[in-house]
């Protein structure tokens, strides 16, 4: 839509959600609620406005990590408390005002674009089996006449299956002459925007109408209905991903967060887990595995490995019980029961069972460098920092505490020692 301005209310505490963080930072497939508001926002106007007051500092420092050139303002919530008051002190720029709310996560900007229609006020509504709990909407002749809060509705009103979905397209003039007009003459003595509704319906503007989905518009209030809308959102994202020729098993048990990308021909077992800005190319990702900011590229991992944030996978074999961090590997395997931390590790190389990098000396993190066709036996410790050099052999069981060179073998077992019929001597026997 041109010459639109959209304005967010996320002032709210959001009390039913139980919880000392504020309701709008929340999160659905990794990102807070607000998140999704902006980013379906910025898809159609670049004068947004996030209304705050409860923890404002903390809810505006949370979205500036992911948005640039958003405004944010501070509601007058002791002089102007309720929803009408959120808008009271937003400066939209253009011809035209949408009104979201923050807690909307499944908000999607085709769905917005609708709002474009020709009328002072365009108001979502709900077409619903049971309006109950729900304000309702009188319609007549495609136009808003009425709009009734359910416990102010009469026995027939009560009937009304329209229902406000609570988002709302103004004319900006409208909004901007109307606002002062608002009264907190009311149980709750705070000021609506739904009053702004009822102002024009008696001054005779256009009220139109748009309906629009339950599950597009579905506020969430409580951690309940956090985790309904989280299902929703998950089904969104393998939608998408299964269409561009993802193979996912089971994919129900599969939870893949926002900002994940999955390129090329690939496979994903049940239980698998993609956190944060994860990137999976041409690779295999088996059952019950997770992997978190990092890289995977023509590789296979799992079943049951854990990749942690800034690994680097190319053509690798990581297998189960495998673990990874800030591990770049390049043509290497690493079949089973390993912890790989802070290390470099190049084509040709095997790691036996039971190897681990020594990464942390209980003040700093140090780095492993193993180099090309490097032999790991099972049970090593790679001490950091520590440098392995190519074509190179670690026995099984040893603790490598220097730099070893090309071509060498390196070997730290004590000598075996055998004593003769001590089993005899010992249990007496």
């Amino acid at each position: 839509m041109n010459n639109l301005s959209i304005v967010i209310l996320a002032a709210g505490a959001g009390t039913r959600m139980k919880s000392e963080k504020p309701k709008v930072l929340h999160n659905i497939s990794g990102k807070p609620m607000l998140y999704y508001s902006i980013k379906e926002a910025l898809k159609l106007s670049d004068d947004i406005t996030v209304v705050l007051y409860h923890q404002a500092s903390r809810v505006q420092a949370q979205m500036e990590k992911y948005f640039k050139d958003i405004k944010f303002v501070i509601q007058d919530h002791e002089n102007y408390p309720g929803t009408g008051g959120a808008v009271m002190n937003v400066e939209p720029k253009y011809e035209k005002t949408l009104v979201l709310n923050a807690d909307m996560p499944l908000i999607q900007a085709i769905e917005l674009e609708k709002f474009n229609i020709d009328a002072t006020i365009v108001m979502s509504v709900l077409k619903l089996d049971d309006a109950s709990g729900y304000g309702r909407v009188v319609i007549k002749d495609e136009n808003v006449v009425k709009i009734v809060e359910q416990k102010d509705a009469n026995e027939q009103e009560l009937k009304i299956t329209t229902a406000n979905a609570g988002v709302y397209l103004f004319q900006t003039a409208f909004l901007k002459q109307y606002l002062p007009l608002l009264s907190n003459d009311n149980a709750q003595q705070e000021y609506y925007i739904t009053d702004l509704i009822e102002l024009a319906i008696k001054d005779g503007k256009t009220l139109k109408p748009l309906y629009v989905s339950v599950e597009n518009f579905k506020g969430v209030n409580s951690k309940y209905e956090l985790s309904q809308a989280e299902v929703i959102h998950q089904n969104r994202i393998k939608k998408e991903f299964m269409q561009n020729g993802v193979i996912m098993r089971l994919p129900d048990t599969i939870y893949i967060e926002e900002g994940v990308s999955i390129e090329g021909e690939c496979i994903l077992e049940n239980g698998v887990s993609l956190l944060g800005n994860t990137k999976i190319v041409n690779s295999i990702v088996k059952a019950n595995s997770i992997i978190e900011d990092s890289h995977l590229e023509d590789s296979d991992v799992g079943p049951m490995a854990r990749i942690r944030p800034g690994s680097n996978l190319k053509n690798t074999h990581i297998g189960n019980f495998v673990e990874t961090k800030k591990a770049l590997l390049n043509g290497v395997k690493a079949g089973h029961l390993s912890y790989l931390g802070d290390c470099e590790m190049d084509t040709g190389t095997n790691v036996g069972a039971g190897t681990i990098t020594c990464n942390y000396d209980g003040v700093n993190k140090h780095k492993t460098k193993v180099g090309k066709n490097v032999f790991i036996g099972s049970d090593t410790q790679l001490v950091a920092p520590v440098v392995i050099e190519d074509d190179v052999i670690l026995a099984a069981g040893a603790c490598i505490t220097k730099n070893v060179p090309k071509g060498s073998l390196a070997i730290t077992r004590a000598p075996m020692k055998i004593i003769e019929n001590y089993f005899y001597k010992f249990f007496k026997k």
